[in-house]
């Protein structure tokens, strides 16, 4: 096929090349913020940034995606004399955080950034000390802090401070808020997280991909089936497979029962925020339901084994009417929610999020969906899973909400389930229990192309994920960068909390649903 270029979709532009779609342009420092700037005039976003310190040569691939599945990667090759680049905060806000992770894990400073301070390190990590670096070493001992995060001060008349965490009740994982408030009355929210920075992308490296099939789905638990179909896409991509058509039916029914299971658990949950505390367990015993077929499907209540390199495994299909039986639970609910003036007033207009802040902070998914953006990869980027013409064209459905408030996430999520029951509805009949995949075995695996590199993107159930891996043999896994949806939509949350009072920030921090584990990777 022909690979789209920066101004035309005819041809590529100068030295790049082009695999599966995606174009690779090599840009000088000098040049990048130009490159950059025409990609988001073009209706781009940075979907990732990724550095490769690969000893000799130290570079930074920046990805830009857009509709119509279209990819272009920028690569820029760094001095490692200097572990200097240009930063295109100006660009996009999201750029600015990619670059200080960059910083901070690599040791990569964003020359002329506006806010250069830790996003991932916190006070007592070592300095100097760059875990991503190919020669990092073990890491030297790491102090004891004892004084609160520095976060930005709100000073002036009556304004106090509540601060929240890090550590918090039953099994949610750490995160420290602190609110400047006048009243009740929140001021500035400021969020500290990556108390739990596991070094995930770095485990990555020097496993062979099977392997990386048990990390991927383990890298938010919530969120098996998407995590898991990102990085099988990427390897996909790098390796040039071919996917049957049955193999892809087969994970998009597994991403649906992902996106439905976790929806009507935060319907519920929101519920008994508003003080509904009967919905909330109705939507619980649902939630079981849907666990419960889940292990029926792939032998595992979150869906874990049912996406394989090159294919999907599915032990029994879901019935269409056992589905349909759920869906109509599912809308007892949310009417009888709707229907609760107590529970509707305390939803609506309460944690605001605009379109225009959704689109400025580069926000995914429901959260996005919510404040009037229409942005779903499943359409997007339909590679790998099913794509209009094989029958889902009619079907798939990207719904949309106008208020952006806790009530326009609320019935975004349920819109977004009647969605996915009518897409499951097409897509179950046509389905058959077994293993289907385009992979040979490990004993007759052909050689691999070394040096590969592949992209894959998946609208999991909180929105894109994307999973970038190069390989060093074609079955060894060299780096593996990964954007969870939660690093995107993090910053909304203190956006759409301004002016409002503490009492809602239970409610609106559950209407965004933030994996933890996703960004603190």
């Amino acid at each position: 096929m022909t690979a789209p270029s920066l101004t035309s979709p005819a041809s590529p532009p100068d030295g790049a090349t082009a695999s599966t779609g995606r174009v690779r342009v090599p840009v000088t420092a000098a040049g990048l913020p130009a490159r950059a700037a025409a990609l988001a005039a073009d209706g781009y976003r940075l979907a990732l940034v990724a550095a490769h310190d690969d000893g000799a040569t130290v570079r930074v691939v920046y990805l830009h995606t857009a509709a119509g599945d279209r990819r272009v990667e920028l690569h820029l090759s760094v001095d490692r004399r200097d572990w200097r680049v240009p930063t295109l905060a100006a660009v996009s806000f999201t750029a600015s955080r990619f670059e200080r992770e960059l910083r901070d894990l690599y040791g990569i400073q964003p020359v002329g950034h506006p806010l250069p301070r830790p996003l991932v390190r916190h006070a007592h990590w070592p300095e100097g000390w760059f875990p991503m670096r190919q020669r990092a070493g073990q890491p030297p001992p790491f102090a004891t802090v004892d004084e609160p995060p520095a976060l930005l001060a709100v000073e002036g008349p009556g304004v106090y401070e509540i601060p929240v965490g890090p550590v918090h009740a039953g099994l949610i994982e750490p995160g420290h808020f602190r609110f400047s408030v006048v009243g009740e009355t929140i001021v500035r929210l400021s969020t500290r997280l990556w108390y739990t920075h596991r070094g995930v992308e770095r485990q990555f490296e020097g496993r062979d991909l099977p392997g990386g099939i048990r990390l991927a789905e383990r890298i938010s638990g919530d969120t098996a089936v998407g995590h898991t179909l990102a990085y099988c896409r990427a390897v996909e991509d790098a390796l040039c497979l071919s996917i049957p058509v049955e193999a892809r039916r087969m994970r998009a029914i597994l991403l649906e029962l992902e996106r439905v299971y976790n929806h009507i658990g935060d319907i519920g949950a929101l519920c008994n925020d508003a003080g509904h505390g009967v919905l909330h367990a109705h939507a619980l015993r649902i939630r079981e339901r849907l666990l419960r077929l889940n292990a029926r499907t792939t032998g595992h209540r979150l869906l874990r084994s049912g996406v394989v390199i090159g294919g999907a495994a599915i032990r029994q299909v879901p019935t269409g009417q056992e589905l349909e039986d759920i869906a109509a639970d599912i809308r007892d609910v949310v009417g009888l929610a709707l229907g609760n003036s107590l529970v509707l007033d305390r939803l609506a207009g309460t944690a605001v999020l605009t379109g225009v802040q959704a689109s400025d902070l580069g926000t995914l998914g429901y959260v996005a969906r919510a404040s009037g953006i229409a942005t779903d990869a499943r359409r997007d980027h339909p590679t790998g899973v099913l794509t209009p013409a094989e029958g889902v064209g009619d079907v798939l459905s990207v719904p949309t909400q106008a208020t952006g408030d806790v009530l326009a996430r609320f019935q975004q999520r349920a819109a977004e389930i009647d969605a996915s029951i009518a897409l499951l509805g097409v897509l179950v009949p046509a389905a058959a229990a077994g293993v289907v995949r385009d992979w040979p075995t490990v004993s007759h695996r052909p050689p691999g192309p070394r040096g590969t590199s592949g992209v894959g993107l998946v609208e999991g159930w909180r929105g894109t994920i994307v999973h970038r891996v190069e390989l060093n043999d074609g079955y060894t896994v060299t780096r593996n960068k990964i954007v969870d949806p939660s690093f995107c939509n993090w910053p909304a949350l203190p956006v759409a909390l301004a002016n409002t009072i503490v009492p809602d920030f239970p409610l609106a921090n559950k209407s965004f649903n933030l994996s933890y584990a996703g960004n603190d990777l």
